[in-house]
C-alpha cells in the first residue's frame, strides 16, 4: 500500500471515494468533482494536507486536515476499509510535525460511525454548535431608532474584545481576530459594532450583523450539517457557511440579556432597509450565558457536535 499527498487529477477520485463511502449516511449530499477542483485551486490550498491511499496505483481512500486543526474522517471505498487507519495516522503525524496543538472533528449528530471512530482515537466531545433563528415579527425589541450608545468597532478594540468572553471565542490572538472581524473578505468591518461604558468608554459588548442577499436563507439550510456560520463569534479561522441575517455578539458577564437586546435592537435598525426577515445565530453550548440568551429569545434549529483531542 502506498500513501501519498495530493496530486493534480485526484479531484475526480476524491469525489468518487466520498460518494461511495458516505452514500448511505443520513442526509448525504454527493460530492461534485468541480467543487473539489475549485477548492484545490484556491490560493490557500496546501496539497500536503490531503493524503491518498493507493491500490494498483489508483486512489481508494483519502483523509485530510486543515491548518486550524480540523480533521476529516478517512473515507475509503468498499473492500479497502483497512486503509482508514494508516491514512488517519499519516494525517496526525503531519499535524504533529507542524506542531498543531490539537485536532478537532465535526460531523452530523446522526453519523454514528464517524463519531465512534473519533471517540476510539482519543477524541472527546467538547461542545455542540447550536443554530438558532428569530423572525423579525417575533423580535423582543423593535429597534426602530438609532441607538446613540452604539458605536463603530475599532481596530484598537481587539485586545479588549478578546477579554470580554474568551470562552465563546475559538481564538483570542489579536492578529487572528483582526483578520476575521476587520479584514474579512465576506463582510465589511462596518458590520461590527459595540456598546461602551459611558463613563470611561471601556468596551462592554461587541455585536455583528450580516446582510447579503447572495447568502443563504437560514430557513432553507440543513441546520444539523456541521457548518460554522460566517460571522458567529467562535468561528474564527474556520471554513464557514455564509448566512443572510447572521447576528452574533459577546459581552462582559452579568449583563448578557441587557447588552444582547441592545445589540439585537441595533441590528434591526441596521437591517430596516433590507429584505432580511429572519435573524440567524450560532453559539457554542459551553458558553452558557450566550446559550441562555439565544434559547430565551430565538428558536433553536439543529446542532452538531465537536470532538477534540490534544496532539
Amino acid at each position: 500500500m502506498t500513501i501519498r499527498t495530493f496530486q493534480p487529477g485526484d479531484e475526480e477520485a476524491q469525489a468518487r471515494i466520498y460518494n461511495e463511502a458516505a452514500g448511505q449516511l443520513p442526509k448525504f449530499k454527493p460530492a461534485n468533482t468541480e467543487e473539489v477542483r475549485r477548492r484545490c485551486r484556491a490560493k490557500d490550498f496546501d496539497p500536503r494536507t490531503r493524503f491518498y491511499a493507493l491500490a494498483d496505483e489508483q486512489p481508494v481512500g483519502y483523509a485530510t486536515f486543515h491548518p486550524n486543526g480540523r480533521v476529516n474522517y478517512p473515507w475509503c471505498v468498499k473492500g479497502h476499509e483497512d486503509k482508514a487507519e494508516p491514512l488517519f495516522q499519516a494525517v496526525l503525524q503531519a499535524m504533529q510535525q507542524r506542531k498543531l496543538p490539537r485536532a478537532f472533528a465535526a460531523y452530523r449528530e446522526d453519523w454514528l460511525p464517524q463519531q465512534e471512530f473519533f471517540l476510539a482515537h482519543g477524541f472527546r466531545k467538547v461542545r455542540d454548535m447550536v443554530n438558532f433563528v428569530l423572525d423579525m415579527a417575533d423580535m423582543p425589541t423593535p429597534g426602530l431608532r438609532r441607538n446613540p450608545g452604539i458605536t463603530p468597532f475599532r481596530r484598537e478594540d481587539i485586545p479588549a474584545m478578546a477579554k470580554l468572553m474568551p470562552e465563546a471565542l475559538r481564538s483570542t490572538s489579536p492578529p487572528e481576530l483582526e483578520n476575521y472581524y476587520v479584514r474579512n473578505p465576506y463582510f465589511p468591518a462596518g458590520d461590527v459594532y459595540t456598546v461602551r461604558d459611558r463613563s470611561d468608554d471601556t468596551l462592554q459588548a461587541v455585536g455583528l450583523v450580516i446582510a447579503n442577499e447572495e447568502y443563504a436563507n437560514p430557513k432553507q439550510v440543513d441546520s444539523a450539517m456541521p457548518c460554522f456560520r460566517l460571522g458567529a463569534f467562535g468561528t474564527e479561522g474556520m471554513q464557514t457557511k455564509r448566512i443572510n441575517g447572521l447576528f452574533s455578539f459577546i459581552c462582559r458577564g452579568g449583563e448578557v440579556n441587557r447588552l444582547g437586546l441592545e445589540l439585537l435592537g441595533h441590528a434591526v435598525f441596521r437591517l430596516r432597509s433590507t429584505e432580511v426577515e429572519t435573524f440567524a445565530a450560532q453559539a457554542p453550548s459551553d458558553a452558557p450565558h450566550l446559550m441562555r440568551f439565544y434559547q430565551h429569545h430565538f428558536r433553536q434549529q439543529g446542532s452538531f457536535p465537536i470532538f477534540e483531542r490534544a496532539l
